[in-house]
């Protein structure tokens, strides 16, 4: 990627609100006895399961089908092999979409306006994305942009809608963990470590699917206000 040398934004510019979100959050999922702790030391991951029933995962799964063009990763194309599968943002002023969006904001306690819009993604055989971090990285080419409109993503929330066939895990590269896709069950993982700096050990990647397909789901959210 292409680096942007006259950046004057400090890569730890959001350090004191990721932390203070990070906290907040902690303490609001581990108060929900349907928020499960995905056992890590070095990321905060939590799983629930039965988040979305089979008809709004169905649903939904329409909806990006009507949505869906070959993905981009800011200045990647889907040429690039880095990025592979169909994505699209699903509308945000359905109100089924925003019935589920504020779902997962009431889950997390993160104010709605911090939320990015939810993207849906379609996975097909031998589609993958590789090894990557959601959060921004200094020195890129979208860094000050992307700190100009909310500041750095702060969680990850992620849906799967569908039962794949083979393959199609959604793997913590560092971290041995690989989740296989089970319907309704939504992922949520902390884009920083306690002390609010980016924690690099959350680099994760979507495995190529080998069978079927995979649907899935994505709401970021930011430190401030997304626009």
């Amino acid at each position: 990627m292409t680096t942007n040398t006259k950046s004057k934004i400090p890569p730890n510019a959001d350090q004191a609100r990721l932390r203070t979100l990070g906290r907040q959050v902690r303490e609001r999922l581990a108060a929900n006895p349907s928020v499960y702790k995905v056992p890590s030391e070095d990321v905060e991951l939590f799983a629930v399961g039965e988040f979305m029933s089979p008809a709004e995962c169905g649903k939904m799964m329409e909806l990006i089908d009507a949505t869906a063009k070959p993905s981009k990763v800011f200045d990647l194309s889907y040429e690039s092999g880095y990025r592979t599968s169909y994505s699209g943002d699903v509308d945000p002023n359905d109100p089924f979409v925003k019935k589920i969006g504020r779902r997962i904001d009431d889950l997390l306690g993160i104010e709605p306006a911090w939320g990015e819009t939810i993207q849906g993604q379609r996975y097909m055989p031998g589609q993958e994305f590789q090894p990557h971090h959601d959060w921004f990285h200094p020195g890129t080419s979208y860094w000050d942009f992307e700190m100009s409109r909310g500041g750095q993503r702060s969680f990850t929330t992620m849906a799967f809608l569908n039962d794949v066939e083979a393959g199609g895990t959604t793997d913590f590269t560092e971290l041995g963990i690989s989740l296989e896709p089970k319907p309704g069950v939504l992922l949520i993982w902390n884009n920083a470590a306690p002390d609010g700096l980016t924690n690099p050990r959350t680099i994760h990647a979507g495995r190529p699917v080998i069978a079927g397909a995979k649907y899935i789901i994505t709401k970021w959210y930011r430190t401030r206000r997304w626009n």
